[in-house]
């Protein structure tokens, strides 16, 4: 395995020294070699003379990785929005840009690299008289590699009519290229895959770039800023830097434990090691933590109504959705389906999902103002049909995948049995249902409603409201600190006074109707009420339930202000951080110290050098993998590293 090595550095003169062997004899320069030094490790190493032959076209951010040489096509595209606009800007890329700004823009200047010039455009054809395309349009030049493709990059910033940017477009087609090239249209996303190739980002930044595109919200927006910067990045590369270091370490004691000698016996290198890898492995921890937060801020965080049949969940769901999405009505089992509608509450994509009411064998549960619980008539004549146990099926299983359950009960009247003077007098109970309770005890975040509380004046519902959390709620470890919320889908709905089903989500307080557009084009709701959400200025306190769900969210995906960095992890991302994280673990395992450094190795036990040292090479295989998209750290890299640290030999 060292031959190779030996041969592409040529002839070197190569030998090591005790830690305790000072001071070292004088080192002979000999062909190839620049000068020497000494490690930390107490081998002599020498830095190899630099040759004269030309480096290879490579990436200079991903050295291992080739692109293609300077004489590939040219492309071209509109950059800018499609469609009327005041400036439209179109990008041209590759060793052909001269050519094109010299045939439209005959007898003109080349601008000054990043200066804006104004140029009027022509046709490229012969001749003197040639038809002007624009009179006035800026152009600016990016001369490669300082530019945002790593090549030549030509803008063209004109005015936004359409047949003007046809126009133009169609010209750049019919520019003359060199022999060897060609000019054409771009692929879809071909200027960032450019962009890549030649180093100028790395692949965790352009999953951001697309993340950025695609964000709808402000939070998404953040997230993918994040990732732009390039921290994550070069974050992985050192960790590969690191772990290729290491197994250096043990690729030597592996080829020359025999012929040289070593300070350090195997197992006391491996323990080195392992404690640096211990480091390494709580980091790619807390980035794998990080991008499950990071995830949910991207694809939106699921909610899920639970509660028994006629608590309020689709009146409750078209109030924040703004739209009838599921159908409210008196009977029992409506909902027999999960219906699902997505919306931006705070800047957080979120997806309300409304389920099927609970009706299962262990029956709804009310708590009476005495408070006695007794179980509720499943509803109508009693029987539960396939399709409704399905639908309840559905529900349980939405209900334990979301990420915030929000368990609805709700306040019905009694009325009791007519006294001696022949009078009937009606109470008011609590009615629950024990399963969704306990799905909300185990979601990461949960809500508890208690609707329908115009029912009941102000003292009863505290009372109501007090006995509820003590008796039924405190039975659930989950629940047992919950504070529940009273609203009122009716009160919202009668203090909004709209009479038609489209009347548009909640925002400032206030209802905004269909067709007053949000500037975004989505459905948002940003509300503000103070916490016990009063039935003054808020009416139905659905305020402060939106209030609640804004908390709940950014419990789910904040990170302290100096890990912002990392809610630019992708799922991508994530998955090769966790296949790292599983070889670092493999790694310590056996190294023989476990995950715990405290934990000594046992004294039985013979670690595999060769074994340990590929799985620190799998793992450099993921970290590489994150920023590249392929793997790195082959044998060839590994020697080069031992022979900048080591110089070694017989």
């Amino acid at each position: 395995m060292l031959w190779p090595a030996l041969k592409r550095w040529g002839p070197l003169h190569l030998c090591a020294f005790s830690r305790r062997a000072r001071p070292l004899p004088p080192f002979q320069a000999c062909s190839g070699v620049a000068r020497a030094s000494v490690t930390q490790r107490g081998f002599a190493t020498c830095e190899p003379k630099k040759s004269n032959a030309q480096p290879e076209f490579t990436n200079p951010r991903n050295k291992h990785r080739r692109f293609k040489s300077p004489d590939e096509d040219t492309i071209y595209a509109l950059s800018s929005a499609q469609g009327r606009a005041g400036v439209a800007v179109i990008r041209i890329s590759g060793p052909d840009c001269l050519e094109v700004y010299q045939q439209l823009c005959p007898g003109k200047k080349v601008p000054e690299p990043r200066y804006a010039v104004v140029r009027a455009l022509h046709e490229p054809t012969p001749g003197k008289n040639k038809d002007v395309l624009d009179s006035a349009a800026l152009v600016l030049s990016f001369p490669g590699p300082r530019s945002a493709t790593g090549e030549d990059v030509l803008e063209l910033h004109t005015h936004g009519g359409a047949a003007t940017v046809r126009a133009v477009l169609s010209a750049i087609s019919r520019c003359r290229a060199r022999a060897s090239t060609e000019i054409r249209y771009a692929d879809p996303g071909e200027f960032t895959r450019r962009a890549f190739l030649h180093g100028r980002l790395d692949l965790a930044q352009v999953e951001s770039l697309g993340d950025a595109l695609d964000a709808e919200t402000e939070q998404q927006r953040r997230a993918a800023v994040a990732g732009t910067s390039g921290a994550l990045g070069r974050s992985y590369d050192s960790w590969r830097r690191s772990l290729l270091h290491a197994r250096a370490e043990l690729e030597a004691l592996i080829d020359f434990s025999e012929d040289q000698h070593f300070d350090e016996s195997p197992r006391e290198l491996l323990g080195n090691v392992a404690y640096l890898t211990r480091e390494l492995l709580r980091s790619v921890e807390r980035h794998e933590a990080a991008g499950r937060r990071a995830e949910l801020l991207r694809k939106g965080v699921r909610v899920a109504l639970v509660g028994p049949p006629n608590a309020g969940k689709s009146s409750l769901m078209n109030l924040i959705v703004g739209r009838e999405a599921s159908i409210v009505s008196t009977e029992a089992g409506t909902t027999r389906d999960v219906i699902e509608a997505s919306l931006d509450i705070r800047g957080y994509l979120c997806t309300f999902a409304d389920t099927a009411g609970f009706r299962s064998a262990a029956k709804p549960q009310q708590l009476g103002e005495n408070g006695d619980a007794t179980p509720s008539s499943p509803g109508n004549d009693g029987t539960i049909g396939l399709v409704e146990q399905e639908g309840i099926r559905r529900a349980r299983a939405k209900a334990e995948d979301s990420d915030v359950v929000i368990a609805l009960a709700s306040i019905e009247p009694v009325i009791q049995a007519p006294g001696p003077d022949g009078a009937t007098t009606t109470r008011h109970r609590i009615k629950y249902d024990e399963e969704t309770l306990r799905l909300a005890a185990q979601a990461q975040q949960r809500i508890v409603i208690v609707n329908k509380r115009e029912l009941v004046p102000a003292p009863e519902l505290d009372s109501l409201i007090g006995q509820f959390r003590s008796q039924v709620l405190a039975r659930f470890p989950g629940l047992h600190t919950t504070q529940p919320l009273a609203v009122s889908c009716r009160e919202c709905a009668d203090a909004s006074g709209d009479d038609d089903h489209d009347h548009g989500p909640l925002v400032g307080g206030r209802r905004r109707h269909a067709h007053e557009a949000h500037p975004t084009g989505q459905a948002t709701v940003g509300l503000t009420s103070t916490q016990g959400g009063g039935r003054d200025t808020d009416p139905g306190s659905v305020q402060a339930l939106v209030d609640r769900l804004a908390g709940s969210f950014e419990s789910l995906t904040s990170l302290p202000p100096d890990m912002r960095d990392l809610l630019g992890v992708t799922e991508r991302q994530r998955q090769l951080l966790a296949r790292c994280r599983g070889h670092l673990e493999d790694f310590l395992a056996e190294a023989g110290g476990g995950l715990d450094e405290t934990t000594a190795p046992a004294d039985d036990h013979d670690p595999d050098v060769v074994l340990a040292a590929e799985h620190l090479r799998y793992a450099a295989h993921a970290l590489a993998a994150i920023t590249s998209g392929e793997d790195a750290g082959d044998v060839e890299e590994v020697l080069g590293v031992i022979f900048e640290k080591f110089c070694v030999g017989k």
